[in-house]
């Protein structure tokens, strides 16, 4: 059995060697460890460091495209290299590289497609408690909202079968993390997950400036990731909010004009119409996405019984 560890890098010069020297030379029942850097068109010394400790492979793109691209091309890269199982990990030094055994572990055994590495962010000593807090309440939500039962959703450190890797498709650019578990949740992918601690901070983070950006990044692409893969119930919901005032503003016409008064209260119709109207175009939109979603998903099942057949080969792959 093969494991890939990726790296995905953006100007990891300093950091990069602390990772690599503690990742694992052996693992029970994996019979080959290859390890490869993404470099995200970075400009320090971060591929002169990947060469110096002779990492099996080096992806580089041209420019910074962003995690999620990142991710994907080399998941891309590990399945053409029949990677049985791929590990990702940040190139800061954030997630201990000791916890890699446990995180494999489960799918070497079957029991989970992905293994998510929790940090159980809420109780992260290093992080203010409004971060903690933050943390805690967000991954609920986005847990409701995706109905996944991983405390951790935006933990990077995560393992992924092969079968994981053929039916995933990346779609997003500033992190894979939450695209990957929705997908997971749709394709009925077993997901587990591990506690896990976390080295200090070695830096601030890059993808985001503080708490309150990653919270609007993060809620903007759930919000476009679940109207992906739920555009019924998305529009349905937009249209009841836009058609139960319509409701009340017609049953106020009514009742004034019942009342002999109802040539005062036009406008109470006008507004009832634009809103009943929209409703139903919200409506009309909510069958039409579910229509392509049918598609969509009939593309991704051609997708993933090609990417079987392609994706065995030894060609380089660039980017």
């Amino acid at each position: 059995m093969k494991l890939v560890i990726q790296i995905p890098c953006y100007n990891e010069e300093k950091t990069l060697p602390l990772v690599l020297r503690e990742l694992p030379k052996k693992i029970i029942s994996i019979t080959k460890i290859e390890i490869q850097i993404i470099d995200d068109g970075s400009t320090d010394k971060t591929i002169e460091v990947a060469k110096d400790f002779r990492v099996d492979r080096i992806i580089k793109h041209k420019k910074n495209l962003g995690l999620g691209q990142a991710f994907k091309h080399g998941m891309i890269v590990a399945l053409r290299e029949g990677a049985d199982i791929l590990v990702n990990t940040d190139g800061d030094n954030q997630y201990p590289s000791k916890y890699i055994p446990a995180l494999v572990k489960p799918i070497i055994e079957g029991k989970a497609d992905i293994v998510v590495g929790d940090r159980r962010p809420w109780k992260i000593k290093h992080f203010p408690f409004y971060k903690r807090i933050f943390q805690y309440v967000g991954n609920k939500i986005v847990g409701n909202i995706m109905k996944s039962n991983v405390p951790d959703n935006v933990s990077g450190f995560r393992a992924y079968s092969r079968e994981a890797m053929l039916k995933l498709n990346i779609v997003t650019r500033f992190s894979y993390v939450l695209d990957t578990l929705m997908q997971a949740s749709k394709k009925g992918l077993k997901v587990l997950s591990y506690p896990i601690e976390t080295n200090k901070p070695t830096r601030k983070s890059r993808l985001f400036k503080n708490i309150f950006q990653h919270m609007k990044k993060s809620g903007a692409n759930i919000l476009r990731l679940y109207s992906v893969y739920e555009p019924f119930k998305t529009f349905l919901c937009l249209s009841a909010i836009l058609v139960l005032p319509a409701l009340v503003f017609i049953i106020r016409f009514l009742f004034y004009y019942y009342s002999g008064d109802g040539a005062g209260h036009i406008q109470s119709l006008v507004i009832a119409a634009i809103l009943f109207i929209s409703g139903v175009l919200m409506f009309a939109l909510g069958v039409i996405g579910d229509l392509i979603k049918t598609n969509r998903e009939l593309v991704e099942e051609g997708l993933y019984l090609k990417k079987k057949v392609i994706l065995n080969g030894k060609k380089p792959v660039k980017f």
